[in-house]
């Protein structure tokens, strides 16, 4: 079997450790050897470079990205090796339901349908995509195809579908269950609906994962309401993109770090996720709703049209400078976007630079990018840079944490999290997902007026083994794999 060496590279193994300079030996799609290596068939002069496990993106919408975009290239050029999707209540099955969330992300996309997470997963193995791909079980979708988008508790004979639902996603090999708290139909579920579903992930090693109900000025309650789940279920607990949503709670995450503090200690298994920015991304009509809980009005300017499926020349505009191009008032112009474009995304300018830190700092917390992959729109720039971002702005020019601890966050945390075995490390006999990069350079690059921008600093990135990225440029294997938990 053939073996590549990536010579003299500073080792980042995953656990936080200091790094050292080692070779990296590569033979199929494992790990050789991390030590002194001779000779080998491939050979990459690694000086200077850093060499890490593969990141992984704890918090995506990549589920239906993986069949539309398979490349994966706006993940893969930012060392991103698996990704963890189905968050928010948006699984990808069953596939009737499912299709109305692909619907937002991918407008113009025609899907090959397949039943249960099972035929997902089976699809991604006859179609491998660029990077590894593993799901949670949506509860929003569960609960659409159990009974639409009524109001209210579902009846047993509903709870019945729902538990066969997920029971079926957890046996393919999903690695939990993920609620949308602040969407239809999620917003109309309580606790109990919540906490007897979770309940059938106990002594699988499954996480629930959560869009909490308010991340304006309810957080706290929300905090509280997301790992009381998972103390009454017995599971360990994923609070989704942790942030104070809007001004009126910035600097809430004080208290909502302190809780989940408190919640370790009673040995509660409970972390959380965030993006790297002060603004985030979600459909309009959950902004307008009853939805993120700001706790006061949004400013209508810090709203930006991101995608749209037929009115291209609406994005990047904010609402008052659209409404003012169409010459409209604002309402009106809400309006006229809900009816014409009742799936539009927009970035939402919302968040407290301090905020971003406290959290990003706090042990408790994985790197998510959270982006929409409507790549024809203008996305948020997350889902191009996140990683990048976290390791030259955070760790390196603020010295927030070591790049030791920021890979650590990136890799062998998240692993541990969510089961995936084999990952997040460098070690000999580990699956080889790896990521080479220059510290000195390594910083995202896109913007919000031009979010299409790959990061710097990215050099090699392995999948399986498989080089996908040489030099920067992707090389077009698709060499990721459906992962499957195994409890």
């Amino acid at each position: 079997m053939s073996q590549t060496v990536l010579r003299n590279a500073v080792v980042y193994d995953g656990t936080g450790a200091e790094p050292r300079q080692e070779d990296v030996a590569i033979s199929g799609d494992r790990i050789h050897r991390v030590g002194t290596v001779g000779r080998a068939e491939v050979e990459i002069d690694a000086s200077g470079l850093a060499v890490a496990p593969g990141f992984i993106d704890v918090h995506t919408h990549d589920d239906f990205a993986a069949v539309v975009h398979p490349d994966m290239t706006f993940k893969l050029r930012d060392g991103v090796t698996t990704c963890l999707a189905g968050n928010c209540g948006m699984g990808c099955a069953p596939f009737a339901e499912a299709s109305t969330f692909a619907r937002i992300f991918h407008p113009h996309a025609a899907l090959p349908e397949w039943t249960g997470y099972a035929g997902y997963l089976a699809h991604l193995d006859a179609h491998p995509p660029g990077t590894n791909i593993g799901v949670l079980v949506g509860h929003g979708t569960l609960r659409l195809a159990a009974m639409g988008s009524t109001a209210g508790p579902p009846s047993a004979a509903q709870m019945r579908r729902m538990k066969a639902d997920l029971t079926e996603g957890l046996e393919a090999g999903a690695f939990g269950l993920s609620t949308g708290l602040v969407y239809e139909p999620g917003c109309y579920a309580e606790e109990d609906e919540i906490v007897e579903l979770a309940s059938i992930l106990r002594g699988t090693g499954g996480v629930y994962a959560s869009h909490m109900r308010d991340e304006g000025t309810g957080l706290l309650a929300s905090v509280g309401e997301t790992i009381g789940v998972g103390e009454r279920a017995g599971v360990p607990v994923q609070i989704s993109h942790h942030k104070a949503f809007g001004r009126a709670a910035w600097g809430l995450v004080e208290q909502s770090l302190r809780l989940i503090e408190e919640a370790q200690a009673r040995g509660v298994d409970v972390h959380a996720d965030q993006y790297p920015y002060t603004a985030g991304s979600t459909v309009l009509s959950a902004v307008l709703g009853r939805t993120l809980g700001s706790g006061e009005p949004l400013r209508l300017a810090d709203i930006v049209i991101a995608s749209t499926a037929a009115h291209a020349d609406w994005e990047g505009e904010s609402i008052p400078s659209l409404a003012a191009r169409l010459r409209e008032e604002p309402t009106a112009c809400i309006a006229r976007i809900l009816a014409e474009e009742p799936d539009a995304t927009v970035i939402v300018h919302s968040m407290d630079e301090r905020d971003v830190s406290r959290v990003l700092r706090h042990p408790s917390t994985m790197i998510g990018s959270d982006g929409i992959p409507t790549l024809e729109g203008r996305p948020h720039p997350r889902l191009f840079g996140s990683f990048s971002r976290v390791l030259g702005r955070y760790a390196r020019d603020q010295g927030l944490f070591s790049l030791a601890e920021a890979v650590h966050r990136m890799t062998g945390l998240p692993a541990g999290k969510f089961g995936l075995a084999g990952r997040g490390v460098i070690r000999e006999g580990a699956i080889a997902d790896l990521v080479v990069f220059d510290p000195a350079r390594i910083i995202d690059t896109g913007t919000f007026e031009e979010p299409h921008s790959h990061p710097r600093g990215i050099e090699h990135v392995f999948v399986g083994g498989a080089l996908a990225v040489r030099a920067g440029t992707p090389t077009g294997v698709r060499a990721g794999r459906a992962l499957r938990r195994i409890s």
